[in-house]
């Protein structure tokens, strides 16, 4: 039977509450790149490669924090270290504003993702530890259409502050969740899930938490699939919105107010199809879900490189959003319901964030694509990627008695 709000333990509204602010705040803050991305090119004189790498930097900032924060949430706690991490990305977000040349932007966003590589692990693993494998599906959709939220408030507070303090002005706007960070820090205790997981490591012998845990035990085979899947998605994901704001600008002579309105109607279409995911996901399975999306996400993306009318990018922009990155919401409980507790965070941040620093160079490979070739070229990319995902979802290995299949 479905759970309603109001039947939420406490545990459960207190996880709610802290990641589905932690992922609205981290989604605002990391997508205003995609809003002045053309800007910031212009400003610093650089070629479609090098502006691209800003996002690939903080990818690979991503990686970074996500191994080095991933352990700590496993052993210190999911609250302190969300806490942590928020501020660092939030505060790296702000200085973005007073950013003097290409360097710096590669500096403060490598530190953003440093930040956002961290929380992420914490965010999913804070809600795993306190709801049943049969709900996950159903709760990370909801999580993670609260990051999408957040995009669309990026997206309004770009159309609104970009015309008039300009890119510079918008960093300053994604400084903000520093204050959820602290409020965090010193206000929300770790569940007691989390606590009792610690206590029995501390009645083990060895009780060291590292990441080689991920590989042990029969876990390495689902541990680089997953990190396949996770490339494929992330490579989708910042391909498409890190770029197509520009591409519209650009190409189909749409104004930043505009192509705001492109985002807010992607970013609505990937919100009903991470709902319409989750159900699918706990309710029928995870591989169908898998199997479904994956296929109509290769054929969408690669039809959107023929539209050419404002309503065909507007209802094509949706349909990708609604399959290519409704998946995006099944991640968390496909790695909750494969990891323990006490190694949770770890392989959230692994997987999810070696997937980022790998997908990240697609900004990369798709900004030289651009430039050297044609939409449909650079959209029919994107198509592979998919397909390859589908092959690795078939052949992830599930232990009896999971609730995978």
């Amino acid at each position: 039977m479905e759970q309603s709000a109001r039947s939420f333990s406490r545990e459960q509204r207190k996880a709610l509450f802290v990641s589905g602010s932690g992922l609205f705040s981290q989604s605002a803050s990391t997508m205003l790149l995609s809003f002045v991305l053309a800007s910031m090119m212009t400003s610093f004189h650089v070629n479609g490669a090098a502006g691209g790498f800003i996002s690939t930097i903080t990818n690979i900032g991503m990686l970074a924090g996500g191994l080095i924060f991933g352990p700590m949430a496993d052993r210190n706690g999911r609250m302190k270290i969300f806490a942590v991490t928020t501020i660092i990305y939030a505060s790296a977000t702000g200085l973005m504003a007073i950013a003097k040349n290409i360097q710096m932007v590669y500096l403060f966003r490598f530190l953003v993702g440093v930040g956002g590589g961290g929380v992420y692990g914490a965010i999913m693993s804070m809600v795993a530890d306190v709801f049943r494998n049969d709900q996950r599906g159903r709760i990370t959709s909801y999580v993670t259409i609260l990051g999408q939220i957040g995009s669309i408030i990026a997206a309004l507070a770009a159309a609104i502050i970009i015309p008039i303090l300009g890119w510079r002005g918008l960093f300053v706007f994604g400084a903000l969740p520093i204050l959820l960070g602290f409020y965090v820090y010193f206000k929300m205790p770790e569940s007691k899930q989390w606590l009792e997981s610690k206590n029995e490591l501390i009645n083990q012998r060895n009780s060291k938490i590292t990441l080689l845990d991920l590989f042990r035990d029969g876990r390495a085979s689902n541990t680089i699939k997953l990190i396949i899947m996770a490339t494929v998605q992330i490579a989708g994901y910042f391909g498409l919105m890190n770029w197509l704001p520009s591409i519209l600008q650009q190409k189909s002579g749409l104004s930043v107010s505009g192509s705001s309105i492109w985002m807010i109607a992607t970013i609505l279409g990937m919100s009903l199809g991470m709902l319409v995911f989750g159900q699918i996901m706990d309710r029928i399975g995870r591989k169908v879900a898998y199997f479904f999306f994956l296929i109509a996400s290769a054929i969408s993306v690669f039809m959107y490189s023929f539209a050419d009318t404002q309503i065909t990018l507007l209802v094509g922009g949706a349909i990708v959003g609604f399959f290519a990155n409704g998946m995006n919401a099944g991640y968390g409980a496909i790695v909750a319901n494969l990891y323990e507790t006490r190694i949770r965070a770890s392989a959230n941040n692994l997987i999810f964030n070696v997937g980022r620093a790998i997908g990240g160079f697609s900004s990369v490979i798709i900004g030289f694509l651009l430039d050297h070739s044609s939409l449909v070229i650079t959209m029919s990319f994107l198509s592979v990627l998919y397909i390859i995902s589908l092959l690795t979802v078939l052949t992830l290995k599930v232990k009896k008695g999971d609730s995978y299949e």
